[in-house]
């Protein structure tokens, strides 16, 4: 007996069509604005000598974790210009940026909202899982027949791909944050908003910083991927070595990714460690200030 097949592929293509004929005039707008937020960003990067930018990221690695990681940032970065990948290396840096910074900017007030709403919490769980579940590739089948080929697709890609840990990670650390705190927040008559800036996200930074991290370096695999549908960057020379068989570009290409990742990684942990640090002598400095009761203290600024 044959089992009747399904046409889900059909009926697939034939929405994705039905989008593109009713959104096409949004999808322009979104494909001009990503593209000109990369151009941008790809410009700010690859205008300067490259050893401003280095100077720059070293700055920075030195105010997340002292002079080892600026040190560090500054010998990983002159091996990529010695290697001749700096162009690539700046334009895959470019494209993870800004696919960050994008899915941060959804990710964050998501996580926030699902952390105050437990329907939006059961309603965004089951995509989430979608989202991490779907194989990489598979970002890029609806990304590049909604946008063409070239750095958007893969930006989109990219976005979708990496949002997911920001939102849970902040929505974790919103909903880890001590009932008996938030309480007493409320008790000194602060809004719902400012228990929010200055109790709940600050206690939850060091969740939601780690959220950060996990986003930035899931964009800057997914950033590798993106250069299949036309995507800038290192990744062309990874796909190139691979089709070629060439040992030596793919060794160089790969290991220009592995020193990004490898920068933002220990950037953004920097960061996060430091966050965790402050918020550690805080609680420490009030708890030596506060009376001797078992009741919280909780400070809210007035204004």
């Amino acid at each position: 007996m044959d089992i009747p097949r399904i046409p889900l592929g059909d009926w697939v293509e034939t929405f994705i069509n039905w989008v593109i004929d009713v959104l096409g005039g949004f999808f322009d707008v979104v494909s001009t604005i990503f593209s000109g937020f990369y151009d941008g960003v790809a410009w700010l990067l690859a205008t300067p000598p490259f050893w401003v930018i280095i100077l720059v990221i070293a700055a920075i690695g030195w105010l997340a974790k002292g002079w080892k990681l600026a040190v560090g940032a500054i010998v990983g970065l002159l091996l990529i210009a010695v290697l001749d990948q700096w162009e690539n290396a700046m334009d895959t840096l470019a494209l993870t940026i800004v696919a960050v910074v994008i899915a941060l900017i959804i990710a964050i007030p998501l996580g926030i909202w699902a952390a105050k709403s437990q329907t939006v919490s059961t309603i965004v769980r089951p995509i989430l899982d979608f989202l991490q579940t779907m194989p990489a590739f598979v970002y890029l089948i609806p990304a590049i027949f909604l946008f063409g080929v070239g750095v958007v697709p893969g930006m989109v890609a990219t976005i979708l791909f990496a949002v997911a840990p920001g939102v849970r990670l902040t929505e974790l650390g919103i909903r880890g944050v001590d009932p008996e705190v938030v309480e007493a927040g409320n008790a000194f008559g602060a809004t719902p908003g400012r228990i929010l800036r200055q109790i709940q996200l600050p206690l939850a930074m060091p969740s939601i910083m780690a959220g950060v991290n996990q986003v930035i370096m899931l964009a800057l695999s997914m950033a590798v991927i993106a250069s299949m549908v036309g995507g800038p960057g290192l990744g062309k020379d990874i796909i190139q070595a691979l089709s070629r068989t060439d040992i030596s570009l793919g060794f160089e290409a790969g290991l220009a990714v592995v020193i990004i990742a490898m920068i933002l990684d220990r950037i953004t942990s920097g960061f996060g460690n430091a966050k965790r640090g402050r918020k550690r002598t805080n609680l420490a400095a009030a708890k030596d200030e506060a009376p001797d009761t078992d009741a919280p203290t909780v400070v809210v600024h007035a204004g």
